[in-house]
């Protein structure tokens, strides 16, 4: 399978679920983009305008968001089985 969408997660470095989004990324072998909301201000006040809130992970995949980790939403989007 190739992958098509790009997905991009927004974290911080002390965030639980963040780590296990990314390792469900490796474990499927999802590229994506890592953003820390913590050190970076343009990153952080765009994620709060796509996803009306400040909690993290948010991971948009193409078009997509998905507030916090959702494997099942995430599998879907990304057509893992």
């Amino acid at each position: 399978m190739e992958q098509t969408k790009k997905v991009t997660i927004f974290t911080t470095p002390t965030c639980v679920y963040c780590r296990a989004a990314k390792d469900f990324f490796q474990d499927h072998n999802i590229a994506y983009e890592e953003k820390d909301v913590v050190g970076d201000e343009q990153a952080r006040e765009y994620m709060m305008r796509r996803s009306e809130q400040m909690g993290v992970p948010v991971i948009e995949v193409g078009e997509d968001i998905v507030i916090g980790f959702d494997k099942r939403r995430l599998s879907q989007l990304l057509g893992i089985a």
